[in-house]
């Protein structure tokens, strides 16, 4: 980075669990890029312990977007709470990234980047897990024919309601089903490693819509909670491209998040690790080994850059950047959309029971290696 760059001044709305990861990197490795001003929370209390932890100052979510200082704002606030924000944001002139998803719905989307064109900002949107060493690993190894032509993948994943909606209410909110909250990790993920998809067919369930707090610590244990949102799908994806694959979330079962995503190749395949992370180990295996009696053992990638542990705000730090150099951002509001239309496929399709068709498209974003 040139001397002559100057980081993006940004304030941050919502003080939750996952500011804490998203301070810790861009009050840290980060700041070269973005100059954490601000942050607000619904309760000014939170704010206020987040902001003398990380040197910064507690305002209004009204002060924040008032402030003429600050050029980006960072949302990280439910789901169901992105359209207003992102929209009022705008309408004050701050480029936008908030976390996943982009909005409940396609048409709050597409309402909202057609605002930030008409405006000439920046719109970005989480996950930005395929910004890490893990994925981008996967992809240059697709783009330098390691595994050949590659024809399916197949994800399978899993998680544990009973815990997660007792620890986190905001799971059992509008737009906070696994969808929305964990299958969007995947899908964009794939996206961005092959390309928009085309055609979806799922089924969905939502087995238990009334569960038994079992958080000890919390003032609901023992008591029953709503949890209406959908926690199991099985579905069938067929990109643009050709590439066909089934997606699994069985989110009624281990404690801890598991996850195979593999991608199929002519000449092998990529064993990529969970989505939700950054840079879980990738492993290549090859599809005729030099002796058939003996099959290798697969080979582990080396990482093609170094963000490994929980860098959550990449994706905000790699629009900062592109702010100031005039160029595209990676984790962009056109590819959430994308994924955000996948979704809604996906709901179309657990309730007529036919493959439905994903009109919008998404370009692959460029291999990244570095800030």
């Amino acid at each position: 980075m040139t001397e002559q760059f100057h980081a993006v001044k940004t304030g941050v709305i919502g003080a939750g669990a996952i500011s804490e990861a998203y301070l810790n990197n861009l009050c840290g490795d980060m700041k070269e890029f973005i100059n954490v001003k601000s942050i607000s929370a619904s309760h000014i209390e939170n704010a206020k312990k987040k902001a003398d932890k990380y040197g910064i100052e507690a305002h209004t979510t009204e002060e924040i977007l008032n402030d003429p200082e600050i050029e980006m704002v960072i949302i990280l606030t439910p789901v169901d709470t992105h359209y207003g924000l992102i929209k009022d944001a705008l309408n004050k002139g701050k480029h936008v990234y908030t976390e996943k998803t982009i909005t409940v719905n396609t048409a709050q989307a597409k309402e909202l980047i057609e605002l930030s064109e008409s405006k000439g900002l920046y719109l970005g949107s989480a996950p930005d897990t395929f910004l890490g060493s893990s994925l981008e690993t996967v992809k240059k190894a697709i783009d330098e024919g390691m595994i050949g032509e590659v024809n399916s993948f197949s994800i399978s994943i899993s998680r544990n309601n009973d815990i997660l909606t007792s620890m986190f209410p905001f799971l059992r909110r509008e737009g906070a089903g696994i969808l929305r909250d964990y299958v969007v990790y995947y899908l964009t993920c794939l996206c961005a490693l092959l390309g928009p998809a085309e055609k979806a067919a799922a089924f969905l369930k939502t087995p238990y819509p009334k569960r038994v707090c079992i958080l000890p610590d919390s003032k609901e244990f023992g008591q029953e909670i709503e949890t209406p949102n959908e926690a199991i799908l099985t579905g069938i994806l067929k990109l643009k491209n050709g590439i066909t694959g089934t997606i699994h979330d069985d989110s009624e079962t281990c404690i801890m998040d598991r996850a195979d995503f593999v991608i199929y190749g002519t000449k092998g395949m990529l064993l990529a690790g969970c989505a939700n992370n950054f840079g879980d180990p990738v492993r290549f295996v090859k599809a005729v080994p030099a002796d058939f009696t003996k099959p290798e053992e697969p080979e582990i990638l080396e990482p093609v850059n170094p963000y490994s542990t929980n860098c959550r705000g990449l994706g905000a730090a790699e629009m900062a950047k592109a702010v100031r150099e005039g160029v595209k951002n990676r984790a962009s509001a056109k590819l959430a959309l994308h994924v955000l239309d996948i979704i809604e496929a996906i709901e179309r399709s657990a309730a007529s029971l036919q493959f439905e068709t994903i009109e919008s498209a998404a370009e692959i974003p460029d291999l990244f290696t570095s800030l």
